[in-house]
């Protein structure tokens, strides 16, 4: 019979493998998904735990070879798990300085200090406590202020800090994740907006009417409709009406990325064509960008017919081939598109990285604008969804870019301005 060291270690090596090799094939991608993200993310308390069993193992006298061996594994296995999550910096600050040239930080308010590109272990150590640390920083959420006629999906949060200034602050919108199905705008991009709040940005978390009771183009039309409300009612709040950055993750990553390509698009503004849904950059994670399956992709394909066309769309590809053109960014791309950063696990197997390179190919070839690309090693999708060695390092490159972008900005529109 194997005792319970052998079988815990057992267990933390098999997920500490998932996680630096995933398990391939799309009917597996969810269990993959979810065994090698938490592992991938949480590798050092993962580490931790394995330590702490062992020296309760040992501290009883006993000498198991099997769970010795397999806790040596695993060991091993997540300290290369944690040197990948501590690389994140290397990739994300060569892709800045790939794209925007070694000078970027000289337009950046004060270059990156050492404590900027440091591992913050504090915050690691305690990844889940978002309250405290919003606190400690100043930030204050204005919750559930409705922005369309949809009771709780039709509400956003507003986060502001005693940073903000009165008048003038750029403006993040977050587009949460979740197969257009499920979550809501309190459970992603947090750490993002905490920080960027706290440097005087106004951060906006939308809610998004869900399929499949609202079935595609529900979602698309309530995020252009968060923008237009965005751009008439955020002076209350002190942001910029005129200066919009877009993010979100997997299915928000999908529809940021649309919502930056379609600007002012009638067929997804029903009831409010003449507002102006215009964004001036995005910052896309590990988002779905075909929807139609032209990139060839059997992974794209399988989504497609097995789950959006059921669930989402609700209609067969055949029927409304489209419908599917249409919602599929990577179809959208001309060369007025905003500036772009997009981001995306090399591990990722819900939505698969080559998406991602054909955008980023696509927008490079098409888009007069900047595009940023930062490719992570053994990444898993939603890396980024709480404090982690490598999701802090990607919050301070994110805050970097766009704080770039923003003084370009400005100062572009003020030389277009009269003396």
């Amino acid at each position: 019979m194997v005792n319970g060291y052998v079988a815990r270690q057992t267990v933390t090596a098999a997920l500490t493998a998932n996680a630096i090799r995933p398990l391939p094939g799309f009917r597996v991608g969810v269990p993959a998904f979810f065994a090698g993200w938490l592992t991938g993310e949480l590798a050092p308390h993962v580490l931790a735990l394995t330590a702490a069993d062992t020296a309760s193992h040992l501290a009883r006298g006993r000498r198991d070879p099997l769970g010795l061996a397999l806790a040596g594994a695993s060991a091993a296995g997540l300290g290369y798990l944690i040197g990948q999550s501590r690389r994140a910096i290397e990739v994300v600050e060569d892709a800045l300085t790939e794209a925007l040239g070694v000078d970027y930080v000289e337009q950046l308010d004060q270059a990156p200090s050492p404590a900027d590109l440091a591992v913050p272990w504090r915050r690691v150590a305690n990844p889940f406590m978002f309250g405290r640390e919003r606190r400690r920083a100043g930030v204050e959420v204005h919750r559930n202020v409705p922005f369309a006629p949809y009771g709780k999906r039709g509400m956003l949060d507003i986060y502001t800090s005693t940073n903000t200034p009165k008048s003038g602050a750029p403006v993040l919108l977050q587009v949460h994740g979740g197969a257009w199905m499920i979550s809501k705008k309190e459970e992603q991009g947090l750490a993002l907006m905490e920080h960027l709040a706290a440097k005087g940005w106004v951060c906006v978390a939308v809610n998004y009417r869900l399929a499949p009771r609202d079935p595609w183009p529900a979602q698309i039309v309530d995020v252009k409709q968060a923008i237009a409300w965005i751009k008439e009612h955020i002076a209350d709040y002190g942001g910029d009406p005129d200066y919009i950055a877009i993010t979100g993750g997997s299915a928000g990553g999908h529809l940021t990325a649309l919502a930056a390509l379609t600007p002012n698009d009638p067929d997804f503004q029903p009831g409010f064509e003449d507002a102006d849904t215009t964004v001036q950059v995005a910052v896309p994670h590990y988002g779905v960008y075909d929807f139609a399956g032209v990139s060839g992709l059997r992974q794209v394909e399988l989504m497609r017919d097995m789950f959006l066309a059921k669930r989402v769309v609700q209609q067969p590809y055949a029927a409304v081939p489209e419908v599917y053109e249409a919602a599929s960014p990577l179809l959208r791309v001309t060369p007025e598109a905003p500036d772009f950063f997009v981001l995306h696990g090399r591990n990722d197997t819900l939505v698969g990285v080559a998406q991602a390179r054909q955008l980023v190919a696509r927008l490079r070839e098409t888009s007069k604008q900047s595009v940023v690309y930062a490719e992570l090693p053994h990444a898993q999708h939603a890396f980024d969804v709480f404090p982690s060695i490598r999701s802090q390092h990607v919050v301070r490159a994110i805050d970097r870019y766009l704080h770039w972008h923003w003084n370009g900005w400005r100062r572009e529109r003020a030389a277009h301005q009269p003396s």
